[in-house]
């Protein structure tokens, strides 16, 4: 049996919410990343956050507390609905 992407979506997304995400980590596991992905990961890693640490590590006053940061998340989780 063949399912097509949206049929395969429509029946996940009606799967209880810990099931889904132990669906979506093993389908991410399954899926290895190209090796653009990767260089721009690593370009990524050495440019934009290692600068980002640096700072940190320079002005500690910069620091944004983690409550506040997972908010941020979750108002724009929200705002997708």
């Amino acid at each position: 049996m063949s399912f097509s992407a949206s049929e395969f979506y429509e029946a996940g997304i009606s799967l209880p919410a810990s099931v889904r995400t132990d669906v979506a980590l093993r389908l991410l596991r399954s899926v290895e990343p190209d090796d653009q992905f990767t260089a721009d990961a690593e370009r990524w890693l050495r440019t934009e956050a290692a600068a980002a640490y640096d700072e940190l590590k320079a002005d500690p006053s910069s620091e944004i507390p983690v409550e506040d940061v997972k908010a941020r998340f979750a108002e724009k989780w929200a705002a997708r609905s």
